[in-house]
């Protein structure tokens, strides 16, 4: 009720530009969610929660990353919109946190999305700054956005080990980079290695889903998953980076009898419990791109 005065009782121009700011928050919120259910509902997936089957997981299903995702809506608004502030990184972070304790709320204490809250966060309040300058929202320039708002204080963070985390725990026994470091440069795998690989897949002509599968295993050929190293260890590391490269190397979805191989890929990561959770936040974090950029 406050809110609705407040807009009663400001001049009409004032009142039109706070709609539309909201709308625009509003918006860029429905896409992270819609991303992170994209993600979900991607099959085959190897070793990864889905609809079909709950991968290498026994202590979670796609039921309780539906219920996380209801509790991370308003946390995608509020950080566009405090991107749309030019907010301080500190600020950004505490919305994270509060955002993390709302997700162990709703999932009993299992982490579904911690390193989507991290990713996807930063790329809305990026997604807000930069639709706040008036500059076209191009991947390029949501990246240097992101760098140059928050850069020098993301690389602070990817240093801090206050929190015992699984990843940071691999991170110190296998030197390990994983989400930290991402974040530290700006999320890089994200942008030149998922979003290429969705867009040329959609360029040949195949679908979505396919350019979702594409860009998956483009991101686990590339990246150092701490999920990974901490179920297992580095052989199961080079298991995800080798079969990963090995369905690239074949031409992807454009080869045939892709399904059939990401299947057999699926089982293999599954009897050896291997869960590339990593790189599923940052194929979350590029269909987020995918929807919202214009280029």
């Amino acid at each position: 009720m406050p809110e609705l005065i407040a807009l009663h009782t400001t001049p009409a121009p004032h009142r039109l530009a706070v709609i539309a700011e909201r709308a625009f928050c509003q918006r860029i919120a429905r896409l992270a969610v819609r991303s992170l259910y994209a993600e979900l509902a991607l099959y085959p997936k190897p070793g990864l929660v889905s609809f079909v089957d709950n991968g290498s997981h026994t202590d979670m299903t796609a039921a309780t990353f539906l219920r996380s995702m209801f509790a991370l809506r308003r946390y995608f608004l509020n950080i566009t919109h405090a991107g749309m502030r030019d907010a301080p990184f500190h600020v950004l972070k505490r919305l994270g946190i509060d955002a993390e304790a709302r997700m162990l709320r709703a999932t009993a204490g299992i982490n579904t999305h911690r390193g989507a809250i991290f990713c996807l966060g930063m790329l809305c309040a990026a997604i807000g700054r930069c639709h706040a300058s008036g500059a076209a929202l191009t991947a390029g320039r949501v990246h240097a956005t992101l760098l140059d708002g928050w850069g020098r204080e993301l690389g602070a963070h990817s240093g801090a080990t206050d929190t015992q985390s699984n990843g940071i725990r691999a991170r110190s026994a296998y030197a390990a980079s994983g989400a930290r470091e991402e974040g530290a440069r700006g999320f890089p795998s994200v942008f030149h290695i998922g979003l290429p690989a969705l867009r040329r897949t959609l360029a040949a002509g195949r679908g979505i889903r396919e350019a979702r599968i594409d860009a998956l295993f483009a991101l686990m050929a590339h990246i150092s998953d701490t999920n990974v190293y901490h179920r297992g260890g580095l052989d199961g590391a080079m298991t995800v980076r080798r079969q990963a490269r090995a369905f690239v190397a074949r031409g992807g979805t454009a080869s045939p009898d892709w399904e059939a191989r990401a299947r057999a890929c699926h089982r293999d990561f599954v009897a050896a419990r291997l869960s590339p959770g990593g790189a599923a936040d940052l194929l979350g974090a590029a269909c987020l791109l995918q929807a919202v950029t214009v280029d």
